[in-house]
């Protein structure tokens, strides 16, 4: 991994600001020890130590962690201890007051944080100890606007017949900033409380019963972290800009769907360290009597190349 991205994290002041909101609730200055699991350059145990913890421990496993090694070396930390491995493969871990991670994707659990978080507190946690992030909700919202959509429509425009590779593309997910007004209200499809729920099975389902005429081109996905109690972070269209994005899930084709009509999505995903992640979407279109009239299955599995 490049160190572009680690600059792209040191960079997001949101994302910051919230993660040291939350530590500083939980730290007591010289009793708090923490552990930072998937650390990248250090960051969040810096801003541990400078908050006062008593130790820090500090977990990663990339190459990375020889960057974060020289780090605090440079601002002088004697309290601060690079272990480099996955914290999952750590025989008898020092138990902490706090567990930090921020392994957070675009797609919420793509970095596998469910299996982190849940080995964390079983073996890392001392009782009554702190996870942070606490608990993630996934939202999902309809795709109105075309703007992404239209796209899709350069398979179309060769002459020649691309639609297998057409069908390929649109079996796939799409990191996107989305506007507020190209959506139809958000749902809940899926949420967790961290280490308690250990599924990385995660699925969920919700529908739209529409108020007028609308045409619905894909549905969006993000997600809203609680770090501690009153302190959350978001990817939200309309929260303030991180450098994650949203998720586009297309359609295969655009659902047109009358005033009283409902439209709605079913979401599945299953991300493990050893197969990675999986997603799939099914899109169904019932009339205003309730009978279902279209229904469009995708699944990532299907938009990888042979």
């Amino acid at each position: 991994m490049r160190i572009e991205y680690h600059r792209t994290l040191i960079a997001d002041r949101v994302r910051n600001a919230a993660f040291e909101k939350a530590l500083r609730s939980v730290i007591k200055k010289g009793e708090t020890t923490v552990a930072d699991i998937g650390t990248g350059t250090g960051l969040l145990a810096l801003m541990a130590a400078k908050l006062g913890a008593r130790e820090v421990y500090l977990y990663e496993t990339a190459e990375v962690g020889g960057v974060a090694e020289k780090i605090l070396k440079a601002n002088g930390v004697r309290n601060c201890h690079l272990i480099p491995c996955h914290s999952t493969e750590m025989v008898d871990p020092p138990r902490v007051d706090v567990v930090v991670s921020e392994t957070l994707g675009n797609y919420a659990f793509e970095e596998h944080t469910i299996e982190t978080l849940a080995d964390a507190k079983k073996r890392f946690l001392k009782p009554g100890g702190v996870l942070i992030p606490r608990a993630l909700k996934q939202f999902v919202a309809p795709v109105v606007g075309d703007r992404i959509a239209r796209d899709f429509a350069a398979w179309d425009a060769t002459g020649f017949d691309l639609s297998v590779a057409r069908l390929m593309s649109l079996n796939n997910i799409y990191v996107r900033t989305l506007k507020p007004a190209e959506l139809l209200s958000a749902k809940v499809w899926d949420e967790i409380t961290f280490g308690t729920d250990a599924r990385s099975a995660r699925k969920g389902e919700t529908s739209w019963k529409l108020d007028a005429a609308t045409t619905i081109h894909g549905f969006a996905v993000w997600w809203e972290a609680e770090l501690t109690p009153g302190v959350h972070l978001s990817t939200a269209p309309d929260a303030p800009r991180t450098h994650w994005e949203q998720l586009y899930f297309p359609l295969l084709a655009p659902i047109n769907a009358a005033k009283g009509e409902t439209v709605g999505i079913n979401l599945r995903s299953r991300t493990t360290p050893e197969a990675g992640t999986h997603v799939a979407w099914i899109a169904t279109h019932n009339n205003a009597k309730g009978r279902e009239t279209a229904r469009q299955s995708l699944n990532l599995d299907k938009g990888y190349l042979p």
